[in-house]
């Protein structure tokens, strides 16, 4: 068995978090790099140029480059500090995010520094998608949730986990965060997609294919 089937579920979400604002954040940056054809914010993603004004979109992005930034080096800090590590180095925010995945098996003895890096990260890494214009997609899945029985399972390709929808649901692991805050739903990362499987009454094959883009049911909003 790996070492993420056995990882607690909010530490698979903030590996794969850290790993998509990593992966994302010097997009971001490029972003800023003025265009060949005349100042401003360059060309859209996939080439098409953009067209009216585009200071409010420079400045968009200019906040949204230091507020990661920012915030990241103050993550970082913030777990050093909890841990009682000594400061941590200079570097960039993908150059500290790997520090802090490499501290991801301490934090994750302490279940409030582990919620609060997840929530931190979590939020830098959808508010950078947001700026460079990648709404999160959303699948629906077919059959229904094993934990409260609605038909309110989603895909969401992006955290590469499965959600439950209904603001009621509520799983028995007293550390979940849907216990603590009525604003978080359960998800199953795929360590734990055995259950949607054999409670749930899914295929594995229909997850696989909405997280990966290539199912047929479509996007939908959440």
């Amino acid at each position: 068995m790996s070492n993420d089937a056995l990882a607690h579920p909010d530490r698979i979400r903030a590996s794969h978090w850290m790993a998509v604002l990593a992966r994302q954040f010097p997009e971001l940056r490029a972003e800023l790099a003025p265009s060949p054809h005349r100042p401003g914010l360059g060309r859209r993603r996939g080439g098409a140029d953009r067209h009216g004004p585009s200071a409010p979109l420079r400045m968009r992005v200019c906040d949204t480059v230091r507020d990661i930034t920012d915030g990241v080096v103050e993550l970082e800090e913030a777990v050093h500090d909890r841990l009682g590590l000594p400061p941590a180095g200079k570097g960039s925010v993908e150059v500290r995010l790997g520090r802090l995945a490499g501290l991801l098996d301490r934090v994750e003895t302490d279940p409030v520094l582990m919620r609060h890096l997840l929530d931190e990260v979590g939020g830098m890494a959808r508010r950078c998608s947001d700026a460079l214009g990648d709404a999160e997609p959303v699948v629906r899945l077919r059959g229904r949730c094993p934990l409260c029985a609605s038909v309110s399972l989603r895909a969401f390709p992006l955290r590469g986990a499965v959600l439950c929808i209904n603001p009621g649901c509520r799983c028995p692991r007293p550390d979940c965060g849907c216990h603590e805050d009525r604003t978080h739903r359960h998800s199953w990362p795929e360590a734990e997609w055995g259950e949607l499987v054999g409670r749930g009454g899914m295929a594995l094959e229909e997850i696989t294919a909405a997280l990966d883009g290539r199912s047929t049911a479509g996007a939908v909003g959440r």
